[in-house]
């Protein structure tokens, strides 16, 4: 069984409170309920653990408008009122759309809301995710992150590599390097990688600080075990997305026993778990629902025991 840490209780959570002024000149503040997990640095930034994912906020396929507006700005107004400070999104979200989404519902910005977005992928006609990494084009992609987003400077920039299908093994360094030089122009404030094999994160590393790596990790995909212990060694973060993709049929039921006797639900327990596994995880699970945005904070803060987590180690089998 591998290392895990303790979900960090809401009763050791510090409630502060923050006023903001939504678009238009109401001036709202809110309490943050208690997130689980804690916090963990990016760099000069803190963000807590839990945090949200953007991407379904576009329409069908992530292409264009969402089919509720009002709903979608909602969701986003309700994760930062719940306490969220790190929202993730990306400019070929939609395309545009999702950004467009996050700067109408919440900017001007929360002093301690962290957006990161990535670079190094488009939409084709058809709906794929062509790469987009040569030196023009990353520029291209951050100055529309930044107009759509309303900012002079991005918080966060992941460059995107591999495919669809997942990390792809090639050289970064043209891209990469691109990045660092908008970051020493000051438009971008602190990189990271996503969809990268662990010889491409640490080739990241050999050209400037990486503060996260964002790549699919959970309880069925765990080729990434050295690289998260080795990040959380190092104070980078390690992002995860899809929870539950990439399961067998027989790891998925595996996973629905344990829910079932714990009273729980698989995202709640595939939350949870990821949580547990090593501090320097943040999540950012997506919805476009109020009400599945706060079942997944309340789900993530599932306490498992060691036995439990015995179990669900067997999720992975021994290829992990």
């Amino acid at each position: 069984m591998g290392n895990y840490f303790p979900i960090v209780s809401a009763s050791s959570t510090v409630e502060r409170r923050r006023s903001r002024r939504r678009p238009g000149g109401t001036s709202v503040t809110s309490t943050e309920l208690h997130l689980p997990g804690g916090t963990w640095p990016l760099g000069d930034l803190s963000v807590m653990r839990f945090g949200y994912g953007a991407m379904q906020l576009a329409g069908p396929g992530v292409l264009g408008p969402p089919a509720d507006r009002d709903g979608a700005l909602e969701v986003l107004r309700s994760a930062v009122a719940s306490g969220i400070t790190h929202i993730d999104t990306a400019e070929a979200y939609g395309p545009r759309v999702v950004n467009e989404l996050i700067r109408e519902a919440l900017h001007p910005y929360p002093d301690d809301l962290v957006i990161a977005t990535k670079v190094g992928g488009r939409r084709d006609a058809q709906g794929g995710w062509p790469s987009a990494r040569r030196p023009d084009e990353i520029r291209q992609q951050v100055e529309d992150n930044l107009q759509t987003l309303g900012v002079d400077t991005l918080d966060l920039v992941h460059l995107r590599l591999g495919d669809a299908a997942g990390p792809v093994p090639e050289r970064i360094g043209e891209a990469f390097e691109t990045l660092v030089d908008l970051q020493q122009q000051g438009v971008v404030r602190h990189l990271g990688v996503s969809n990268a094999t662990a010889e491409q994160v640490a080739e990241a590393q050999s050209i400037a600080p990486i503060v996260s790596v964002q790549n699919m990790y959970n309880l069925a995909v765990r080729h990434d075990d050295p690289l998260v212990d080795r990040l959380a060694a190092e104070g980078v973060a390690y992002i995860p997305f899809f929870p539950l993709g990439g399961f067998s049929p027989l790891q998925s039921d595996a996973l629905s026993a344990v829910a079932r006797r714990l009273g729980s639900t698989p995202m709640s327990v595939a939350l949870a778990w990821l949580l547990h596994r090593s501090p320097n995880i943040l999540l950012i699970p997506g919805t476009s629902s109020v009400a599945h945005l706060h079942q997944n904070i309340a789900g993530a803060a599932l306490e498992l025991s060691r036995d439990d987590l015995a179990e669900l180690d067997t999720i992975a089998g021994p290829l992990r």
